[in-house]
This record gives structure tokens, sequence and C-alpha cells, in this order.
């Protein structure tokens, strides 16, 4: 019977898919793209990916550092950008209530920070007194800041950030310039702070930073607070111009491709096979109709009109994949026609048709179900044209912008001059990601083809 033949043929082309070297690479490739892909879904939160064009969510990260592990390879390490959180201790003494928080981090780079910020968001009453000092590794400590919070009978909540560019904060460190053998008003705080006494080399060593909040019988809160050391490394893949982590947008970017990719080459070819085979099957006017039908399809020049259709129409990520299908199923109809015609001449079909069996139920038990090797060998090599696709339009800034795509990671590159200054970080990644997924695909695709073609497979 047919179905234990088929079952027979599927079998036999599983057990040469994974002989076969090429497919074994493929589905390697193809299974750590899934896998990030549910590690991504898991462990990044999905507000990140929704505030992906939103400034303020990347505020604290610096402007396009360089990824954390070129340190390995450099002989003077460049600092890298920390993000600290406290060490928090509350206390009362006659009357004046401590809030005390100590950010304690080792700084063991060959260059001085960029800058430093502190953040906060407190809620109290009257007008809390603020006091931030540090304490270097050669045990000296300077007062940076001294200065009351704005006034309010109320509980209010006060949230601000206070820059190493402080005014206040250079001039109380000026009041040391004894301490140091080199003239400390041409040089910016944090190179005074970060700099050994004798020389103007980088001290290394562990460094205190405290805050302190001091109140007279008022429980005042530090609701949320972090002390950011501004350098010029970050994270496993960097910063765009934009501050944005491009690690986040590199992961994000792997499922929506894959989600991309697989939904146009399984609509097309779901498409492109049922419109063939029908058109095969039922032959004489109604195959010359479909099939001039088809040719008209296949001459419009697809590039062009989508590029049209995105910018008249939307440039919505799903209408793009609604039209990447229209365009991509021309050529798999042809072929699965031509199988078709062949099919239909069998014994098992006109027997089919002389029980009185109905055409659509001829067509998808007896007639697709022979196409299906054909079908997942289309799938694979078919997920690559439409990955590439989605790149290169949102490359040309027709992409969705509110999804962080590879393609639409290159657009950005692209529009700030990313290869004109040497940020090859923000270039190389995503690049790379489009052609290792392609290449899992086609590794498959090539596979099955090899498969289920004789005059390959010889």
């Amino acid at each position: 019977d047919w179905n234990k033949m088929s079952s027979v043929t599927t079998r036999e082309i599983t057990e040469q898919f994974f002989k076969n070297t090429i497919g074994i690479v493929g589905i390697g490739i193809l299974f750590a793209l899934i896998l990030t892909s549910i590690l991504t879904a898991v462990l990044i939160p999905i507000e990140t990916f929704k505030e992906w064009n939103n400034p303020g969510k990347w505020i604290s990260l610096p402007k396009t550092a360089l990824p954390e592990w070129v340190n390995i390879f450099l002989i003077n390490k460049i600092p890298e950008h920390k993000i600290l959180q406290p060490n928090i201790q509350e206390g009362e003494n006659d009357k004046i209530d401590l809030i005390s928080q100590q950010f304690i981090f080792r700084f063991d780079y060959d260059y001085f920070p960029n800058d430093f910020i502190y953040e906060f968001s407190t809620e109290y009453n009257d007008s809390p007194f603020l006091q931030i000092t540090v304490t270097r590794p050669d045990g000296i400590k300077f007062e940076l800041l001294s200065t009351t919070l704005p006034y309010s009978e109320e509980n209010t909540i006060h949230s601000q950030r206070i820059f190493s560019t402080d005014n206040l904060i250079k001039k109380n460190l000026l009041l040391n310039s004894d301490l140091f053998v080199f003239d400390i008003n041409e040089r910016s705080v944090e190179n005074i702070i970060f700099s050994n006494t004798n020389t103007n080399d980088v001290l290394k060593g562990d460094y205190i930073f405290e805050v302190n909040l001091f109140s007279i019988e008022k429980q005042n809160k530090i609701l949320d607070s972090k002390f950011i050391i501004g350098g010029k490394a970050y994270g496993l893949m960097g910063t765009d111009e934009l501050r944005r982590d491009l690690s986040v947008g590199l992961l994000w970017g792997t499922p929506l491709a894959l989600f991309i990719g697989v939904s146009v080459a399984i609509g097309s070819v779901i498409m492109g096979l049922i419109y063939g085979v029908y058109s095969g099957f039922k032959g004489k006017i109604t195959d010359d109709v479909m099939m001039r039908f088809n040719d008209v399809i296949y001459a419009l020049p697809a590039l062009p009109f989508l590029i049209i259709l995105a910018v008249t129409i939307s440039n919505s990520i799903f209408l793009m994949i609604g039209f990447l299908m229209i365009f991509s199923w021309v050529g798999i109809a042809k072929v699965s026609r031509s199988m078709a015609l062949q099919i239909k001449t069998r014994q098992y079909v006109e027997a089919s048709k002389i029980m009185g069996q109905k055409n659509s139920k001829i067509i998808f038990k007896h007639i697709i179900p022979q196409l299906l090797p054909y079908a997942f060998a289309s799938i694979a090599i078919s997920v690559p044209a439409a990955i590439t696709t989605e790149a290169g339009l949102s490359f040309l800034g027709l992409g969705d912008p509110t999804f962080p795509t590879w393609g639409q990671i290159l657009h950005d590159a692209n529009t700030f001059g990313a290869a004109a200054q040497g940020l090859w970080w923000w270039i190389v990644p995503p690049g790379a990601m489009v052609a290792i997924t392609g290449l899992a695909f086609v590794f498959i695709g090539n596979a099955l083809d090899t498969i289920i073609n004789p005059k390959l497979k010889r």
C-alpha cells in the first residue's frame, strides 16, 4: 500500500541524510541557532527587545565601545565600562539618619576612564544632605561633592545624575593640589582621581566610592542607585553610536531571522506546491491559464516591487513577509507542475480516478505526498534568500525599524559611518550571522537535494 511505501521512502531519506557530512554540519549550525533563540527569549527580558529604539534605555552605556574581549589581545589594557551596584548600610546617630552606600571595584587598566556618573532616585521630605567621597588604592581620600537636595515639605521622589564634569567636583579636588607633583588644573576629574601622585601613570588597585545621605529625624529612602565608570569597552559585542548593546541586537536578531526565513520559505513552498500540482493535474486550458499567470508573476522584478511597496504601503515586518511569499512561490510552482504531470499518469492515480475519488483528495493524498522530499529541500534552500532579502531591504532603510534585525543593525552602521571610523564590531558580527544562518540552510538543502535527485547522487 502507498502509505507503507511512503514511510519507507522517508526512513531511507533520513538515514541517507545523516550519512551526509554537509547535512550534519547544517543541522548542527541550525540546532545552535535554535538554541540561541530559545535562550535569548528566556534570558533577555522582552522589554529590552521592545525598547531597542528607545534612547533612554541605553543612556547608561558608552558610545561605540569595543567588545571587552579585545583586552585579551592588547598589551595596554583599555578600561572596561562598569555599572556598579551599591553595598547599603543604614544607621542613626544623635537624631541624624544616615544611608551609606559603597561602590567598590578594582581598576587594572593602562588608560584613564572616560568619566564617571552617579545615578540615583530617592524619596524624602525636607532637604537631606548628600556627600560623595572616594578612597584610592594608596589610602588617600577625596571629598568629591557635598550638597543638599531640593527642599520639599511633602514626600517627593527625586531622580538625578551627577557627572564627573560637575564644576563643584573639580573645585573640591583642587584643594588637594599639593599632593600631586603635576599641575592638576590642566587635568580632568577622572585623570586626577585615577592618577599616581608622583607620576602621570594610572594608579591601579581597589577604589571605593562612598555616597552618604544625611537627614534629621526623617526616614528617607534611596530607591535606586548605581555608579557608572565610563570605559572604552563593554559587553561581548560592544556598543553602537546610540549606546545600544550590540550583543542584545545580535541575539534577538537570531529568532527574528529564523522566523522571517522559515515563514517565507514554508508559505511560498506550500503556495507553489499546491498551485503547480493543481495546474499539472488539471491540464488543458486550466493548466495554460495558470502557467501564463505564473509567468507574469515570474517576470516581475521582485526587489524594485518590494522597495515600492515598502515605501508606499508599509515597512511592517509582517507585511514584508507577505510580499516575499508572493514573489517566491512561482519557481516552486513550475517544478511541482512538471512532477505532477509525471505522477498523474501512474496507475494508482488512474485507479483513484476510476473509483470516483475527488480531485482534491487525489491531489492531497496521492500526488503532494510524493513531492514532500522536494518540498523539504525547497524550504531549506529558500530560507537564505528570504533572510538576505530582508537584510538587504533593511540595509536600504526600508525595513521595520522597531525590530532589531541584522539588516537593521547594518543599516544603522552605514548611517553613522561605522566603516569609515573603523568600528568593525558594528559591521562584522551581523554580516557574519547572516552568512552563517544562510550557510546552515544551504548545507541542509544541498544534502536533501543530493539524496532525492538521482543525477546529483551519482
